[in-house]
């Protein structure tokens, strides 16, 4: 008898041992969470499968009688009233009866859904005896975190959440929740890292560099999570010497950390020590202590490196491993996609820009990217098409080998008339840092390409064409860079204009200098210099304002000309349309030549005079209908005309 009492309290204790891990041992991390349906008290239902437009949803198993197990569950219920368009999704769950979760709610005024189990769910969760159990998900329904108990796992739970929510770029929500948890815990050095990041996301420097000065200035782990914060801050103002001190520091202090030395290799590759570089991205990964954020960015920018290299395979191993420690990187799923682009595997690089866009549908850079991806496919399924563009593509690399320009000729003795206006970019060439984000030229140049041709005044060089045009003559990045082989490339293509520039990548920011090169004259007629913002690029708006410069450069220093050919009472036809970059709307001059003025012996040309004002009624493709404002004297067939730009009232053109 005693011999079995001794062996069921050895039973008891081993259970009670065991009991946290019987608790979690069966979903972690990386698993699917099993579907459900459960409905609230008021009878309507909820599926989890049905929630997949949701990228961040919080499962939180709970008891309405144990104040221990609400409290995380409180603090979010506070967090989705202060940030009421959040699109983060959180379920209570509970076995309690029907009349105390209607109490729970009307009491906390819950702005969740509040879902009584009576079908096994907690069971199926192993959330049944230890509580609140915590499942937070992510994109796919996988479970991406797991937390069992309240007090300092409440807390783990609520900073592991924000650091969730400063990946899907919810700086905001993630600075609510680190507040919230300070409040509860002034010493919670974690919270206040994670709201230093936040404000570093929201270009809030100098706010971030209090926060993080206040950590470095303590001991022990505060000073370690301060000093890396600012090590990335000096480095992303430049104070290059300042940043390498510290992360000295951190590294004598924290070797197993590797933070760091992703600033590290980001200094030193801007710095054309790319071996150096590597040496620093390496170690950064292999460092098993740091926050998943810091990890993954590691991963990223050693996949970034190889890339530039063409090691795909090496980058993609990389790629991978940024998203399974951060699965809201889409940065990485688009970096994938671009190695996926350059090797023509097209269906696998359209699939990674989907699944970018998927975390985030706003992501125009990925958008932009996946255009241009569409439309390669849509060339390889044309047959006559892509026939077409190689056919060209062999006779214009035979002309650029032989230095044959292919300018068309528009009559020998119309030198009046414009021939279309053609212009054609050349990739700009990346100097500087290694930029988290790969592909900026290809996504600046097409979207540059698209609203210059909707413009309907430029044309440019189909981008397909260019592309195959240089894998044909195996032209690098260096020959490319020569602004000899730029021109070369514009003639033969019959462009007009050349452009070329160069992206010099900064810490804190991207600077685009473009240059547009008259291919006949090799004059500049401008040179735009912008500053594009780190990190998520706006591609509309950046590029609508180079577009606009662009364009306005064309009509000043190459405006349309033509003639009259019919005059029918209050309107005249043109011979210049669409083709040479009339549009609704374009304002032209009817000029008649100066007269000769004669001075010291030599015979001037004076000034053309205006005889009349038109306006763009209709266009065609070789011709076009204006409306004729008012004139001086009758106008006639071969009156010559000249575009005229004109201003708005805000000062545009």
């Amino acid at each position: 008898m005693r011999h079995q009492v001794k062996l069921l309290l050895s039973l008891i204790l081993l259970f009670i041992f065991m009991l946290p891990q019987i608790c979690c041992a069966q979903f972690k991390k990386g698993d699917i969470a099993p579907d459900f349906t459960l409905e609230d008290v008021y009878g309507r239902p909820y599926q989890l499968a049905a929630m997949k437009d949701n990228s961040l949803i919080v499962l939180y198993f709970f008891d309405t009688g144990s104040s221990a197990s609400q409290e995380g569950l409180l603090t979010l219920n506070k967090m989705l009233r202060k940030f009421e368009g959040t699109d983060l999704l959180v379920w209570g769950i509970t076995t309690s009866s029907k009349s105390s979760v209607s109490d729970f709610i009307v009491d906390h005024n819950a702005s969740f859904p509040v879902m009584q189990d009576q079908k096994g769910v907690s069971a199926t969760y192993q959330a049944e005896y230890v509580l609140p159990t915590v499942y937070i998900l992510g994109p796919g329904r996988k479970i991406i975190d797991t937390f069992q108990g309240g007090g300092k796992s409440t807390e783990k739970m609520l900073v592991t959440l924000a650091e969730r929510e400063l990946q899907r770029n919810e700086p905001m929500f993630a600075q609510g929740i680190s507040l919230e948890v300070q409040t509860n815990n002034s010493d919670a050095i974690e919270a206040k890292t994670v709201y230093g990041y936040a404000a570093l996301k929201m270009d809030e420097v100098d706010k971030a560099e209090d926060i993080f000065k206040d950590l470095a200035a303590e001991e022990g782990d505060a000073e370690i999570l301060g000093k890396e914060g600012l090590v990335k801050i000096y480095a992303q103002k430049g104070k290059v010497k300042k940043a390498l001190a510290i992360a000295a520091e951190v590294e004598q202090k924290a070797p197993e950390r590797g933070a760091v030395n992703v600033v590290k290799g980001d200094i030193l590759y801007a710095q054309g020590k790319e071996d150096e570089a590597l040496a620093e991205y390496k170690a950064a990964v292999s460092k098993p202590e740091g926050s998943s954020s810091q990890k993954a960015e590691a991963h990223n920018q050693l996949g970034r490196l190889y890339a530039s290299v063409d090691n795909f395979d090496q980058a993609r191993i990389n790629y991978d491993q940024t998203v399974e420690l951060d699965p809201y990187n889409l940065v990485a799923m688009s970096n994938k996609g671009v190695t996926y682009q350059k090797e023509g595997q097209l269906d696998k690089a359209m699939e990674m820009f989907e699944q970018a866009m998927s975390i985030n549908s706003n992501d125009q850079f990925a958008e932009v990217l996946a255009r241009k991806t569409r439309d390669m496919m849509n060339l390889q399924k044309n047959i006559a098409e892509k026939e077409r563009i190689d056919k060209l593509v062999k006779e214009l690399a035979e002309r650029f080998r032989s230095q044959d320009s292919i300018f068309p000729s528009f009559g020998e003795k119309d030198t009046w008339t414009s021939r279309p206006m053609i212009l054609s970019f050349v990739d700009f060439q990346e100097k500087g840092g290694l930029n988290a984000r790969d592909g900026m030229s290809m996504v600046l140049t097409t979207q540059l390409a698209e609203q210059l041709n909707q413009s309907g005044r430029v044309k440019v060089v189909e981008r397909v064409l260019m592309d195959r045009l240089l894998e044909e003559l195996n032209l690098g990045s260096s020959e490319l860079a020569d602004p000899e082989t730029a021109l070369k490339l514009g003639r033969i293509l019959a462009a007009k204009i050349v452009s070329t520039g160069a992206l010099l990548n900064l810490p804190d920011q991207t600077l685009l200098s473009l240059r547009l090169i008259d291919t006949e004259t090799t004059a500049i007629p401008k040179v735009v210099n912008r500053k594009l913002t780190a990190g998520a690029l706006n591609i509309d708006e950046e590029t609508e304002k180079i577009t606009q410069e662009i364009l306005r450069t064309v009509i000043q220093k190459y405006p349309l000309h033509g003639y009259i050919v019919q005059v029918t009472g209050d309107q005249a036809i043109l011979n210049i349309g669409a083709k040479q970059g009339v549009v609704m709307g374009t304002s032209f001059e009817a000029v008649e030549d100066g007269k000769v003025i004669k001075y010291k012996g030599k015979e001037l040309k004076g000034l053309p005079n205006t005889v009349a004002r038109l306006e763009v009624v209709q266009v065609d493709e070789d011709m076009s209908v204006v409306s004729i404002l008012d004139t001086t004297r009758p106008l006639q067939q071969d009156d010559k005309v000249l575009e005229k730009m004109t201003v708005t009232a805000g000062g545009g053109s």
